[in-house]
């Protein structure tokens, strides 16, 4: 009995011994890795003209893991990320063209190398004058500036006795080859064999020059089992070829016949002299004023070097997001670029290009926080979030799933700004806008992964100006089988562009850096409130007058003037002078004249109240006695209603123009850059909002207080 016992255990171990192993083997075979990899590093991972990730890394990635029967969930964050990433746990190994150094050993395991780079001389595609070093001799070779090339180049010079020509970027390499500037250029062998196989006139020649191997890598003692499958997929893959195929994919030497006539740019007949781009005024790293008061930023770029390409003239227009859109549907500006993602919605007034971004969302939080590692831990937080903005939908979703509160704001500075408070947790905008931030000093930290985002698109209106849409998309396909694309982008996006010399995080250095601009913005200000009050004086004493008349024509002439213009808030009034006016007229109205026009209307209809109320204020008995005596109406306004009332008026006007003064504030709702808005953009680049708004007020406290006593001074006097 006892024996029966012991074989039916025995037996019902074995099963569930069994069932175990199935259980962890199915379980293994559909676990997936998550692996971070650059953004934009071509050959090796960038992203093609549909938008999708692809590249050696990629293509090899991919293959390993189905022949090593494992998922991928691909992470591109950029270079830096990608080892932060792994560093944190937040992905289990990464593939980024990563040189395998000690250095490097310390904090990774590296896998088998599956790529050894090198240097590589290059000569125009047919050339058979130089084939090695030895005919350099005489010859002007090029490379970029500070590069590994450039480096082999000085030390080589004298031996082979060659000219060296250096350049900024792989554009000015292959133009100096192509206009025989340079007789042959040096450069990393994948970025020439990839330039060449997109269509670059070159070939490569002469032996390559051993440079660094690339590895696979994980964190140091982590996911030792991923390594194992990486070198076993890799093994197999070479032994079956599939790995030569993924390189020639990629990498030509140029000897090759190429029949594929499409990889040529399409030139696209202009129709107009020039284009007008309108973009926002401060979204960083999209488009921002940098350090010298110039704008620059992704957009900025991608459209000024394909307006270059495609041969045709642009002229941009920073006007801010909501301008920008109102400008092109009102006729105003022919396209924008603005960091605009594309949603079905726009699409309906909108002709969009290809998307020339991926964007995606991400939470940050205070640097040192050691609470939030995922979204699971935000439960009772609050987190905050721009109006309208992906991040806000994103969070309004899911705060029922992980039992957050969200906090709106206006503005990312305004989102910084409660962060370090301690207003909010955390918060969530557009990855790249949070990697600029933390290049730019702002004590942030990305504890939890990034979520896919959008695309933007640069917009037309719709059914307007489609060659523009054209030469637009065929730059763009241009600007990335070239690697220019990858090069802007990785400006950006990767370094946060933080070429500033001063540091703007201390106040000398923001006072340092920003003097001249806040001045320019000072002025600006100060120019539309005389120019718009001295303007309004007149037009508001004429209607004064009209109000105390005693025509009733008149008087309801100033009436219907005053009632409708205090009854439009200013700033729908600036929105329809500057974007629907034109459709009226059939012409547009530049907007230093439309925000001139717009204090004048507004500033008049109150001086004209004011004219009214200081003619009234004189006892009517002295106008009966003048008239008595003879006198006209008009002279008795002149000689003794006006001068009575005058004096009357002036505090009244001292206070309308302060009003004037700070009502041109507004106007950066239509695009103009007066003192707050050259704070805002300020604000943009360097993120310290404290600073900024506070040297902003104190301009305006001293201005406004230098005006009040001086105002005072000339009241006594006319007393």
């Amino acid at each position: 009995m006892k024996r029966k016992h012991f074989l039916l255990s025995f037996v019902v171990m074995m099963v569930s011994l069994l069932t175990f192993t199935l259980g962890q083997n199915a379980q293994a075979e559909e676990k997936t890795y998550t692996i971070g990899t650059d953004l934009t590093f071509a050959p090796f991972e960038f992203q093609d003209s549909k938008g999708e990730y692809v590249g050696i890394d990629v293509d090899l990635l991919h293959a390993i893991a189905d022949n090593q029967d494992f998922k991928v969930n691909l992470k591109p964050l950029g270079f830096d990320s990608a080892i932060q990433a792994v560093q944190s746990k937040q992905v289990d190994g990464m593939i980024a063209g990563m040189s395998i150094t000690d250095e490097r050993k310390k904090s990774f395991d590296f896998s088998e190398p599956y790529f050894d780079s090198g240097l590589q001389m290059a000569v125009k595609k047919g050339s058979d004058k130089i084939k090695g070093y030895e005919d350099l001799k005489g010859k002007t070779v090029a490379a970029k500036v500070g590069t590994e090339s450039a480096t082999f180049l000085e030390k080589n010079q004298d031996k082979y006795n060659y000219t060296i020509k250096n350049f900024d970027d792989a554009t000015g390499l292959y133009q100096a080859l192509e206009n025989g500037e340079a007789d042959a250029i040096f450069d990393d062998y994948p970025v020439l064999g990839y330039a060449v196989t997109n269509g670059q006139n070159l070939q490569l020649v002469g032996k390559k020059e051993t440079g660094s191997s690339y590895g696979f890598a994980v964190k140091k003692g982590q996911n030792k089992e991923l390594i194992e499958k990486f070198n076993a997929g890799l093994k197999e893959l070479k032994s079956s070829g599939k790995y030569e195929d993924i390189l020639a994919k990629y990498i030509s030497t140029g000897t090759e016949t190429k029949t594929d006539s499409d990889s040529k740019m399409k030139k696209i007949q202009p129709k107009k002299d020039s284009y007008v781009i309108a973009s926002d005024s401060t979204f960083a790293p999209f488009e921002f004023q940098n350090s010298n008061g110039k704008y620059e930023g992704i957009d900025v770029d991608l459209v000024n070097r394909i307006a270059e390409l495609q041969d045709f003239t642009i002229e941009f227009k920073f006007i801010g997001f909501s301008s920008a859109v109102q400008a092109v549907e009102s006729g105003q500006a022919d396209a924008m670029i603005a960091g605009m993602t594309i949603t079905d919605e726009r699409e309906k007034s909108f002709d969009f290009s290809t998307p020339y971004f991926n964007s995606g969302i991400q939470i940050a939080v205070k640097k040192g926080n050691d609470d939030i590692h995922s979204y699971e831990d935000l439960k009772g937080k609050k987190v905050g979030a721009k109006i309208g903005t992906e991040s806000a939908d994103f969070l309004e979703a899911n705060k029922t799933k992980y039992g957050y509160s969200v906090k709106y704001l206006d503005t990312t500075d305004a989102l910084y700004s409660a962060l370090e408070i301690g207003e909010i947790d955390a918060m969530m905008d557009d990855y790249p806008v949070i990697g600029y931030g933390v290049a730019q000093k702002q004590p942030l930290a990305t504890p939890i992964p990034r979520e896919e985002g959008g695309k933007y698109g640069f917009a037309v209106k719709k059914g307007k100006n489609p060659e523009l849409v054209q030469m637009f998309n065929e730059g763009l396909a241009e600007l990335k089988r070239t690697g220019e694309y990858d090069e802007i982008i990785g400006k950006y996006v990767k370094d946060g562009s933080t070429e500033n010399k001063v540091d703007e995080s201390t106040f000398t250095g923001m006072i340092q850096n920003n003097w001249k601009r806040l001045l320019s913005g000072l002025w600006m200000t100060i120019q539309l409130t005389l120019i718009s009050f001295i303007l309004a004086l007149i037009v508001g004493v004429i209607f004064g007058l009209f109000s105390a008349s005693p025509s009733k024509t008149l008087r309801v002439i100033s009436t219907i003037y005053v009632d409708i213009i205090r009854g439009i808030p200013l700033m729908v009034l600036a929105f329809f002078i500057y974007f629907g006016l034109p459709g009226i007229l059939g012409f547009n109205i530049p907007v230093f004249l439309a925000g001139i026009i717009t204090l004048t209307l507004n500033a008049s209809a109150y001086i004209s109240e004011i004219v009214r109320g200081g003619i009234n204020a004189v006892p009517v008995g002295q106008m009966e006695a003048s008239r008595s005596l003879g006198l006209s109406y008009n002279r008795t306004m002149q000689k003794i209603i006006l001068p009575q009332a005058i004096k009357i008026m002036i505090p009244s006007f001292v206070n309308q123009f302060v009003i004037s003064l700070k009502d041109t504030t507004i106007l950066s709702a239509i695009g103009l850059i007066e003192l707050l808005q050259t704070g805002k953009i300020i604000v943009a680049r360097n993120l310290q909002s404290t600073m900024v708004y506070f040297v902003i007020a104190m301009m305006y406290l001293i201005l406004i207080t230098a005006l009040t006593k001086l105002a005072k001074v000339l009241e006594k006097k006319v007393k």
